[in-house]
């Protein structure tokens, strides 16, 4: 590590695993009283190594979407990759500073680091409680500093959004389409690229797509779960991608009955972005310039929160049944760049 305090936290932390170790030899060839009427009957943590709490955390949750398998598992990897395959309750809080540094030696960004250490606190404390565990979460309360190299999304300038467009419609193919339809409803990709062609109504007398749950694509929040009108270019991708599709899918080329392929799609479409827009864009700044443009003609709050699936946090936010579909159109259609 280049950190001076990391460097001394990662000795301070090897040196104490040696003690450890030794004391543990020490133990072994003692004559210790009485130690047969010690009971034998406890929770033996042993058995619950950092990769083994994975395991049963995946299982306890019952969540088999991939990404978030893959996520628990990757940042359990990480745990037991610097620290060692371990007992949960056996690592230190310096040895959670130490994987926080690790974290940003790696490169990550804050609150990449964040969300890392979360997984890493909810696995080890479903564990602990699961299991009746002694011992405290290492990783809970570690510190955090207060860096600002998270990168800032920046929304897509109208004139911009207008050129965009322009080159989606010009080149019509199913990349395109997923980034037209993205583009004038602030949709997730994950959300766009994993529709089937049942969740676009193009008869309706309000053109819109269904955003629900499907066992290929979870939705990120129960608000998530939502009617959005189809006006401009969305309209235009929308009716292109459904005639062009022989599928069950309306972007067939970014999923299929397994899962959605969002990260890839989110690869080749970025550098397509970049090309086209600037290096500063990437897909998710269209949900950045959704709220952007609906500010900008006064619609409500909670109808721009309703429109993009975002969680307002507010007590009200689910009572009722919200906004019409033809109450939401008004606004999009005042927004529409082309």
């Amino acid at each position: 590590t280049k950190s001076n305090a990391g460097a001394l936290r990662a000795a301070q932390s090897v040196t104490q695993r040696l003690e450890d170790y030794w004391l543990g030899l020490r133990l072994q060839d003692m004559d210790i009283p009485a130690i047969h009427l010690v009971r034998a009957n406890h929770v033996d943590d042993s058995s619950l190594l950092m990769t083994e709490a994975v395991d049963n955390y995946l299982r306890i949750k019952g969540n088999d979407d991939r990404i978030f398998v893959r996520t628990a598992q990757r940042n359990g990897h990480y745990v037991a990759k610097l620290l060692g395959n371990r007992p949960i309750t056996s690592y230190s809080t310096s040895e959670a500073a130490q994987f926080r540094d690790w974290c940003l030696d790696k490169g990550m960004n804050i609150n990449s680091v964040k969300r890392v250490f979360a997984s890493v606190r909810s696995i080890i404390n479903l564990n602990i409680r699961e299991y009746g565990l002694d011992g405290s979460n290492a990783f809970s309360g570690t510190y955090m500093p207060d860096r600002h190299d998270a990168p800032k999304r920046k929304p897509i300038p109208n004139e911009i959004l207008k050129v965009i467009q322009k080159r989606c419609q010009s080149t019509d193919d199913e990349a395109r389409w997923l980034i037209g339809l993205i583009s004038d409803t602030g949709m997730r990709l994950s959300e766009a690229a994993g529709l089937s062609r049942d969740d676009v109504c193009l008869n309706a007398e309000v053109p819109y797509v269904d955003i629900k749950p499907h066992p290929w694509r979870r939705l990120k929040t129960q608000g998530s779960n939502r009617k959005v009108p189809l006006v401009g270019c969305a309209l235009w991708a929308a009716q292109r991608a459904y005639t062009a599709s022989d599928s069950a899918f309306l972007f067939p080329r970014y999923c299929d009955e397994k899962e959605c392929h969002s990260n890839s799609a989110s690869a080749a479409l970025n550098k397509w972005l970049k090309h086209v827009a600037g290096p500063e864009y990437v897909i998710h700044s269209f949900r950045h310039s959704m709220r952007d443009r609906l500010r900008a003609v006064n619609c409500p709050s909670d109808m721009i929160d309703q429109i993009g699936g975002w969680s307002s946090g507010k007590i009200g936010e689910g009572y009722g049944d919200g906004y019409s579909i033809e109450m939401s159109v008004r606004c999009l259609l005042q927004i529409k760049c082309n």
